[in-house]
């Protein structure tokens, strides 16, 4: 063989093995950067410098509110979740460097968007209407579960079961209804008004009977006293 030919042999083969080389997979807990498959960086941590020939991968924390929850080959962390309470989000579990933020539910609020750990978007609980009542309490998953009020008996969208409507002894002033209770009067002649009219009709009584007393007194006087008696008297109401 031609010493020509055999350059050319000796060129391809060395191009076939690069080749191969270039598509043999590196391990699992390797990433390729150009000809070299490089250990990866643990989670918490990103690459500083990449592998060499001769030098091995160079790893350094995630800082400032940065994280990397796998194995990688990253030059830099990500960004951490914010909980954001607009969303009706708080924290549960705060951000490490090798794990992100897990956000929960605010008080009175249910998820939208679960995640495995956590939520990423929440709502508020529905508020009932009056005439209605809760049926199923809102929890962190599910929202509240209304239900309306059956005949004779209301709730103001409050409460978890309806009251039953009062039923008035003497007189109903406002019927009941499914949002409202009775309204209830004593009679059509208030106990006020009785008692009232009891007490003017004994001041009354009293009255004319000191009168007459009186005046049978000042007879029985007069008789005793003769004339004499009735400048006393009326000197007296003078």
């Amino acid at each position: 063989m031609a010493p020509f030919e055999t350059l050319i042999w000796t060129i391809t083969i060395i191009f076939v093995l690069e080749c191969i080389g270039c598509c043999i997979a590196c391990g699992r807990a390797e990433y390729r950067i150009g000809d070299e498959c490089c250990p990866m960086c643990s989670p918490g941590n990103h690459v500083h410098r990449h592998c060499t020939e001769f030098t091995s991968t160079s790893c350094v924390p995630c800082v400032d509110a940065t994280f990397l929850d796998e194995p990688n080959g990253l030059i830099k962390c990500k960004v951490c979740t914010n909980c954001d309470s607009g969303l009706g989000l708080k924290v549960k579990q705060p951000c490490r460097p090798s794990s992100d933020t897990v956000c929960g539910t605010l008080e009175g609020f249910y998820c939208l968007d679960p995640t495995k750990d956590g939520c990423r978007a929440a709502q508020r609980h529905s508020s009932c209407e009056p005439g209605q009542y809760i049926s199923h309490t809102g929890t962190t998953s599910t929202d509240t579960v209304c239900a309306d009020c059956p005949g004779k008996t209301y709730s103001d969208g409050s409460l978890t079961s309806c009251q039953p409507h009062t039923e008035c002894e003497f007189l109903e002033i406002e019927p009941g209804t499914p949002w409202s209770d009775s309204e209830c009067g004593v009679s059509s002649l208030p106990t006020a008004g009785i008692i009232a009219g009891v007490l003017i009709g004994v001041l009354f009584f009293l009255t004319i009977a000191g009168v007459c007393l009186f005046m049978r007194r000042r007879k029985n006087l007069g008789k005793m006293t003769g004339i004499v008696f009735v400048p006393f008297i009326v000197l007296t109401f003078i």
